[in-house]
């Protein structure tokens, strides 16, 4: 057998240390090294046992977890999983977390029940193992960001017709990606931009507050009957799908349930699927870092209608699995590491 991934467990709750720990050691190639109840443990820990992974809890006693985190990688770069509560303040910290350098986090809530304890597993252990398979590349672009990259520059008068709207599909990895995306598109974008995130309610509320903040164009959570702007960035409501509908010469937002059996919610797939209807070849499907294959479907039928795809290439990704199921599938015009993708973006739109 090779080398096991090492993981250090820290919370709080004796119960959630327990759970965490049990539904780890299923996995036979995973090891837990240490388990702390608080944050000064925590940190003494990750430096003296040097583990491949560590799930760190967001809500602790004396120092918090993004204390922790931040110390963690400042002096010993680790790749860490937050475990957050979903509550907006959950959201909230759950942000700074992954700006401060977290890869991920698992919704904490979810944790309570056993039932859910099952439901999360199989996805935290694929995380660990992806994250661990990666080693401290995955750090590479978790670095706090001293550098604030200026918004890229459009020439209006270049604009041409063959783009006219912009789709994103996200999941694992997300958030900090998205940094390397969003605040570099410019004020002026002349297109809207939609986006996929995988994310519990609450996270998606927050997430498009934080990119808000740091970037030119207007980025918020997409709202039922809004229509469509240009230089406006969309994110889907986690727990809901976003489509798009005609209404008279505007194209409106609706955010539904339906279809109530998709295995992702939001969907990449489902908002591709009503996109290609209206959009057709003046869209460009963007698939970026995360699990599965969400988005293959719909970026298929986008590449059928001769729309644009881009890729995330494997070197950027947290999860190299969105993007590879649409590389795999021989329908990319693209590949490009997601500090490139903003720039792409507008070389795409100014054809």
């Amino acid at each position: 057998m090779g080398k096991k991934v090492r993981i250090v467990v820290v919370d709080d709750s004796a119960f959630m240390r327990k759970a965490i720990t049990m539904m780890l050691e299923e996995e036979p190639t995973f090891e837990i090294v240490g388990t702390a109840t608080n944050g000064e443990d925590a940190f003494k820990m990750v430096k003296t046992l040097k583990p491949d992974v560590v799930t760190l809890d967001i809500e602790m006693p004396g120092i918090s977890g993004l204390e922790v985190l931040e110390r963690i990688m400042k002096e010993i770069p680790t790749p860490v999983i937050m475990i957050s509560s979903l509550s907006t303040e959950g959201a909230e910290e759950t942000m700074k977390a992954l700006e401060l350098g977290a890869v991920d986090f698992i919704p904490k809530s979810l944790s309570y029940v056993s039932l859910d304890i099952v439901k999360i597993k199989d996805s935290l252990i694929e995380k660990i193992k992806s994250i661990a398979s990666h080693g401290k590349s995955v750090l590479r672009k978790y670095k706090p960001q001293g550098r604030k990259r200026p918004a890229l520059k459009i020439n209006q008068e270049n604009v041409g017709e063959k783009i006219r709207l912009v789709t994103i599909g996200i999941s694992t990895g997300g958030p900090k990606a998205l940094l390397d995306v969003i605040p570099l598109l410019p004020k002026d974008f002349p297109r809207p931009v939609m986006i996929v995130q995988h994310m519990p309610p609450k996270f998606t509320a927050s997430l498009a507050e934080r990119l808000n903040k740091l970037s030119e164009v207007r980025v918020k959570e997409a709202e039922f009957g809004e229509t469509l702007q240009k230089g406006t960035v969309y994110i889907a409501p986690g727990g809901q799908h976003m489509t798009l509908r005609r209404n008279g010469s505007k194209i409106e937002i609706v955010i539904s349930d339906k279809p109530s059996d998709s295995l992702y919610k939001p969907s990449v797939d489902v908002m591709l699927d009503s996109v290609v209807d209206i959009y057709g070849s003046q869209t460009l499907s963007v698939i970026m870092t995360g699990m599965g294959k969400d988005g293959l479907e719909g970026s298929r039928k986008i590449h059928e209608k001769k729309g644009k795809i881009i890729s995330e290439s494997e070197q950027s990704c947290v999860v190299y699995g969105m993007p590879k199921a649409v590389v795999d599938a021989g329908i990319v015009d693209r590949v490009e590491d997601s500090d490139n993708i903003a720039e792409v973006i507008v070389d795409f739109v100014n054809q």
